[in-house]
């Protein structure tokens, strides 16, 4: 992380953490994990194809489907990521 550029905002019913990664660090973050302390950590994954054909991997064909339901499964595209709205395009 670079620190000079992270920031943090609170309000009545909101915080935000603004984080930027450190000079040449590159490619998307996958996760991240916030919480009290270290013992109460809890995961979550950022937007993109990976984690979103992961997620539905696993939510339409648990661990015993076969290889032709794998191969029949529906192709999931994140096209767009903004504040404001998520664009996923499903073959």
């Amino acid at each position: 992380l670079a620190s000079p550029e992270t920031s943090v905002s609170v309000s009545a019913h909101n915080a935000a953490v603004g984080l930027a990664k450190a000079p040449g660090c590159t490619g998307p973050w996958e996760k991240f994990c916030f919480g009290l302390d270290a013992s109460t950590l809890q995961e979550r994954l950022f937007v993109s194809e990976e984690n979103v054909d992961g997620f539905l991997g696993t939510v339409l064909c648990p661990s015993f489907c076969s290889q032709s339901a794998l191969e029949s499964q529906p192709l999931i595209e994140v096209l767009d990521v903004t504040e404001d709205r998520i664009q996923i395009r499903l073959k």
